[in-house]
């Protein structure tokens, strides 16, 4: 089908697991809406990956881009991502050459650093140890892979020299940003987690970019926080169990769901609380289209993006449809804008 006019639009799946749900329904629940989400002309569905995390259903990512590309046919699909530092290049490169294979010119790989969980579980996964290259070497490793064979080389991996995925570097700090610019690949920037260094970190890419035999110039998409409903007030509760999850996270060791919307509605925030929610969602898309409508502008205009990953970790099914479906009509009057350096301080 063809796209809708406007701001190019995206989805970020964490999967995540609600009081009173479970890891399976949340699995189930995102494969469902992949479909609706290609009918209303999004681009991608990428999805995270966590591990021993109970409230977030997203420990394979592989596994579930390949059943979000099964339940689709013209969306691209992929990691947003994965943790590189976790895994062996080989095997993710042979996973995604798979996928690729299965679903040509559909998959993107989006990688990240970062371990993605607690440090026990990080030493289970066989995490090396943090050093200042070692990310860059895996990240060159992983794209050799892709590229033919050399018959001198004792390793191929099957099938990835057929056929190479988009691969996206991710990061929330300028410096992916300059890993990413450096390399010539398309950068991804976490303002969900970061929003007061995203245009610094846009900025850096761009001023870092390099052409590379895949990208001629700089690409860039931001992920936020995303949740519109038909009012500012409406769209602020439906996010509400998400919000209240993220004051719990900063105290709690462990956390096995997100807050249901009956929790949400009956706790009482201390001031404290309510200041750091009003810090977080303030720099967020969270409101009615108007208010959505005027942030994404802003925002694009701030830092030049070329895209939006929405993020909406709502419980009710329904509602995250519908934000989705509100999304996609806001952004239609928004326009992408030419990315402009800005003059160094």
């Amino acid at each position: 089908m063809s796209r809708p006019r406007g701001f190019p639009l995206s989805v970020l799946d964490v999967v995540p697991v609600f009081e009173g749900g479970s890891a399976t329904r949340a699995l189930r629940d995102t494969v469902a809406l992949a479909p609706r989400i290609e009918e209303l002309g999004y681009l991608r569905y990428w999805v995270a990956e966590h591990h021993s995390t109970p409230s977030l259903a997203t420990s394979a990512p592989g596994i579930l881009a390949g059943r979000l590309a099964a339940a689709t046919t013209t969306l691209r699909v992929g990691s947003g991502g994965v943790l590189l530092p976790n895994h062996a290049p080989l095997v993710v490169a042979e996973q995604f050459g798979t996928l690729e294979a299965l679903h040509p010119g559909r998959v993107d790989l989006g990688l990240g650093r970062a371990p993605g969980t607690d440090p026990h579980t990080a030493r289970a996964l066989r995490r090396a140890p943090e050093d200042g290259d070692g990310f860059a070497l895996q990240v060159a490793e992983l794209n050799g892979y892709f590229a033919p064979g050399d018959p001198a080389s004792p390793i191929t991996a099957v099938p990835a020299a057929d056929g190479r995925p988009e691969l996206w570097l991710l990061g929330s700090s300028t410096a992916g940003a300059g890993l990413a610019g450096s390399l010539g690949l398309p950068y991804a920037f976490a303002h969900q987690i970061n929003p007061h260094a995203t245009a610094d970190a846009l900025d850096h890419y761009r001023r870092s970019f390099r052409p590379s035999p895949y990208l001629d110039r700089p690409r860039t998409l931001i992920s936020a926080l995303v949740t519109v409903a038909g009012t500012d007030r409406a769209a602020r509760e439906v996010a509400a169990p998400y919000l209240l999850g993220k004051t719990r996270m900063r105290t709690v060791r462990r956390f096995d769901a997100f807050p249901s919307a009956r929790t949400a509605a009956g706790h009482t925030y201390t001031e404290a609380e309510a200041q750091f929610l009003d810090e977080l969602a303030g720099h967020q898309l969270i409101g009615a289209p108007d208010t959505v409508r005027g942030r994404l502008a802003d925002l694009v205009a701030r830092t030049g993006a070329d895209e939006l990953m929405a993020l909406t970790v709502v419980p009710d099914q329904t509602d995250r449809l519908r934000s989705f479906e509100l999304l996609a009509e806001a952004a239609r009057d928004v326009r992408p804008e030419p990315a402009r350096l800005r003059t160094a301080p």
